[in-house]
């Protein structure tokens, strides 16, 4: 297949997320209605061919590419809960329908849709609606081929979890901007009972299965879904989070008092009669589940399960590398990076052994700011600091920039304990909400210092916001293309992010710079430790020993790292394999091009399509180096 490639300033007019820990994004998994609004909603519709290359039939580019928007607008509304992330507020009242039936539904639909797109003849399109038609058709069979595996995942864990992600959406997507967003909310927390009768089918049916969460889960999540029904109106404490977020929006609305107060205590209502028993029914199921789970961790513990691991490892690698493959590039990129942190220990004149380093690393008060709401103000306004100098060297970089705004942020004290170090969440394509950068700030210990300025450019600029947006913002690009992604490229370009500053001389202090090389060097010990639990039976307990020996993170980090790897078989490895395959495409065309090689245009090339898959990526990179080479030969 021949693609040929507009840089993203002419060809787009950038408008501008799981992180480092990126918070999983919902694919929407979702019938049709409400076509004309969506794409509205996503900046236009997508099927406009008037800047499209040379070659193909009008006609049929035209009907590809509306075809590509109905089945977007499809899955799109069955997920009232994606349509919210959105900034969208059709079916702001509801769930997402998470019942078996409902599933098995959405898979007879992606089965008929592959089979409408695979009537389309790729001769009669344009290169930018082939490329399309590729992912689009590669889409669908990777999950039509996944649907066996539907029941190896973990709804409940204490990454991500239906009865947190649920508060959390309220939280943080759903707006009250009038009385009729206010009741919509009421109406979802009164709908809660029904989502989790729903959720608890779900695990029972993996139960039966025996596909169950690692026991170590169980206190997380039992301990989150308390935090949720804790307060007023449930006790006598302050007010509880959903409470004091509903209290807090309706307050801001320019209605009567007594409207106001009117709706206050049809939340508080509906926070006693349904949002508590459906927390403590989960719980209750949650505490006889955790009474027959077991500390096996791996994903070979599941039926099939190096079949299914494989699978995972294809799916967020986007290559066929096996688990020993990934496993020794792991080995060699550990021994890389623990040579390029000696130097660096001769550079602060450190006299002692790596893990010496190490622990001085973990240890000295000075790489760590005081658990206090002081310490946390001050390195959320450090974080800020970066991000903002970092925007003023973009264009030493970068032709196309987002036009999004971007924040820092704590996570939220209710899910703090469990959550990631830290992750980034994409802006509303409506403007109507930011992009965000969320630093875990629960242990100030885990947060050192010295990673600071390489997590701000990982899930900030030059990273995760500046791709996700950039690639929200297309234009002329398909829905699906705009808000879906592949995880090998979307955090191989974060953790490239934290190498990119570092070329244009950021990371002044040698320390810091050593947190660069700490996060890189803990990107590549995930695969020497994710290939490690699922494929080669390491135990939960010998793969923290080997990460807490091979990095300079704290305990605490390593524990939550190695928990984390257990319930998410393979997304780990996403990263290194992502950034390696970015690098090696840059020094690539580096070497073919020579003088004539341009940053900012290899840039442009890399984000100019969105998210895709690293064979594909390789591809648009070689074309744009022979249509360089094509151009100075034609001088």
């Amino acid at each position: 297949m021949k693609l040929k490639l507009t840089l993203l300033a002419a060809a787009i007019s950038a408008l501008a997320i799981t992180g480092c820990d990126r918070e999983q994004t919902k694919t929407p998994e979702s019938s049709a209605a409400d076509s004309a609004q969506v794409a509205d909603q996503a900046k236009g519709n997508n099927a406009d061919t008037s800047d499209a290359t040379a070659g193909g039939n009008p006609e049929v580019i035209e009907k590809t590419n509306q075809l590509f928007e109905e089945q977007f607008q499809t899955h799109l509304n069955r997920s009232p809960e994606f349509k919210t992330f959105l900034g969208m507020k059709d079916g702001y009242d509801k769930w997402d329908d998470i019942s078996p039936a409902f599933e098995e539904e959405t898979h007879e639909i992606k089965k008929s849709q592959l089979a409408d797109l695979k009537k389309i003849d790729p001769k009669q399109l344009d290169d930018a609606t082939r490329l399309s038609l590729e992912l689009a058709i590669r889409n669908l069979e990777q999950d039509i081929e996944g649907w066996k595996w539907r029941l190896h995942t973990y709804p409940v864990n204490q990454m991500y979890a239906v009865h947190t992600s649920a508060a959390s959406l309220l939280i943080n997507q759903h707006r009250i901007d009038n009385v009729s967003d206010a009741e919509a909310y009421i109406s979802r927390l009164n709908a809660l009972p029904t989502h989790f009768e729903q959720l608890i089918a779900n695990l029972k049916e993996r139960a039966d299965k025996g596909v169950i969460v690692p026991k170590f889960v169980f206190p997380y999540v039992i301990s989150d879904g308390n935090n949720l029904i804790t307060g007023a109106p449930f006790d006598d404490g302050k007010d509880s989070t959903l409470f004091a977020d509903f209290k807090g929006k309706v307050e801001k609305l320019e209605i009567a008092a007594e409207e106001k107060s009117a709706l206050i205590e049809q939340a508080k209502s509906a926070l006693l009669d349904s949002v508590k028993p459906a927390y403590e029914k989960l719980n209750g199921y949650l505490t006889e589940l955790e009474k027959v789970a077991t500390t096996d961790d791996g994903a070979w513990k599941l039926p099939d399960g190096d079949k299914f691991y494989q699978h995972r490892l294809n799916v967020y690698t986007t290559t066929d590398m096996s688990a020993d493959e990934i496993h020794q590039k792991g080995l060699d990129e550990v021994k890389r990076i623990h040579n390029e942190m000696r130097e660096i220990m001769k550079t602060v004149k450190f006299d002692g052994t790596l893990q010496e380093f190490f622990e001085f690393m973990r240890t000295d008060e000075q790489f760590y700011y005081p658990e206090t709401e002081e310490g946390k103000q001050r390195y959320l306004k450090e974080a800020t600091a970066m991000i903002d100098n970092m925007k003023q060297r973009l264009d030493e970089l970068f032709i196309t920039k987002p036009k999004a705004d971007l924040i820092v942020k704590a996570v939220e004290p209710f899910r703090e304990k469990s959550a990631g170090k830290a992750f980034y969440q994409r802006p509303a394509p409506d403007g109507s909400r930011p992009g965000i950068y969320y630093a875990n700030l629960y242990k100030m210990s885990s947060m050192p210092v010295y990673q600071m300025e390489a997590l701000a450019y990982h899930e900030g600029v030059p990273g995760h916001h500046m791709q996700l947006s950039i690639m929200q913002e297309l234009e002329n690009v398909p829905s699906f293309r705009k808000f879906g992604g592949y995880t090998a490229y979307t955090e191989g370009w974060g953790l490239y992010s934290e190498l990119v500053p570092k070329e244009i001389g950021l990371y002044e202090d040698p320390y810091s710079d050593f947190g660069r090389l700490a996060m890189e060097l803990w990107r590549a010990c995930r695969l020497v430790v994710d290939t490690g639990l699922h494929s080669k039976k390491w135990t939960r307990e010998e793969t923290i020993d080997w990460l807490a020996e091979n990095s300079p993170n704290p305990q605490g980090d390593v524990v939550k790292a190695i928990e984390r790897y257990i319930v998410m078989p393979g997304q780990a490895t996403a990263y290194k394999i992502g950034m390696m395959k970015i690098v090696e495409l840059r020094e690539n065309a580096k070497q073919q091009l020579g003088d004539k090689f341009d940053i900012r245009e290899f840039h442009d090339v890399v984000l100019a399509n969105g998210a895709v898959p690293l064979d594909v990526l390789e591809e648009l990179v070689g074309e744009w180096v022979a249509s360089k080479q094509d151009a100075a030969a034609a001088q």
